[in-house]
């Protein structure tokens, strides 16, 4: 036998191996593949960046700015009609020539209408009106619900005390003598204290006021519904009313 033809059996499996290894790549692991994106991602943001054009539109005249007018109506009960007569003038002036906006009372309907014009001006006017005209038909004095026209931050709130906590007969006419007290000298101390205007309507009760002395007003009332004697609702409001003062 030839010598050159022969090939050992170890030579051969190691010839093998060698194909083997040859017919199969190597795969690379996923978080390998996954930094190579990043840090091509990376090389990307590297690059100066195009310049995109952006849109130009002209400036909106003021006239599209309010778009087309708009009306709120308030109706009116039967028991504001008076008062309202009264006080015509003094809610009608401000309206008009403050806010420029066009304001009647329907006749046929009973609502107040405030409708925006050409020489409305603000966008918020029409809000402000709709606000200072039911802060009067629910029952405050006009000086007051003015100052929903002259300041931004204030606010109505209504709420009935049969809502925190379902009260009948008897009861429930106790929990109103308790919030207004021996001739409303309980309300005026929370109105006083709290720096806030409260009116009592049958079960109603509506404040008028800034966000942070609205709660504390509504928190001494729920008190007095609940059954707190007056006294211990004094010394809570006035403990809260000195911290808010000491803060700000």
């Amino acid at each position: 036998m030839d010598s050159g033809t022969d090939v050992t059996p170890d030579a051969g499996a190691a010839i093998e191996s060698k194909h083997d290894a040859d017919s199969f790549t190597k795969v690379k692991s996923k978080k390998t593949q996954k930094r190579k994106r990043e840090k091509d991602a990376a090389d990307m943001d590297t690059e100066e960046p195009v310049a995109s054009k952006r849109p130009q539109f002209p400036p909106i005249s003021s006239d599209k700015l309010k778009g087309p007018d708009e009306m709120r109506k308030i109706a009116v009960p039967a028991n504001r009609y008076t008062p309202l007569k009264e006080n015509w003038l003094k809610i009608f002036t401000p309206i008009v020539e403050n806010l420029q906006l066009q304001v009647r009372f329907n006749l046929k309907t009973r609502n107040v209408e405030i409708k925006t014009c050409k020489e409305t001006q603000d966008i918020g006017s029409l809000t402000k009106a709709t606000d200072f005209v039911r802060a009067f038909i629910l029952g405050f004095q006009v000086e007051d619900a003015l100052a929903l026209i002259r300041l931004d931050e204030l606010f109505l709130e209504s709420f009935d005390v049969t809502d925190v906590k379902p009260l009948k007969g008897d009861h429930l006419s106790r929990a109103i003598g308790r919030i207004a007290g021996k001739g409303g000298k309980t309300k005026f101390t929370i109105e006083n204290v709290t720096k806030t205007r409260i009116v009592l309507a049958d079960t109603k009760v509506h404040i008028l006021g800034s966000f942070q002395n609205i709660k504390m007003a509504r928190t001494a009332i729920c008190n007095l519904i609940l059954g707190s004697p007056p006294s211990k609702v004094y010394g809570n409001i006035r403990v809260v009313a000195s911290r808010t003062a000491e803060r700000f």
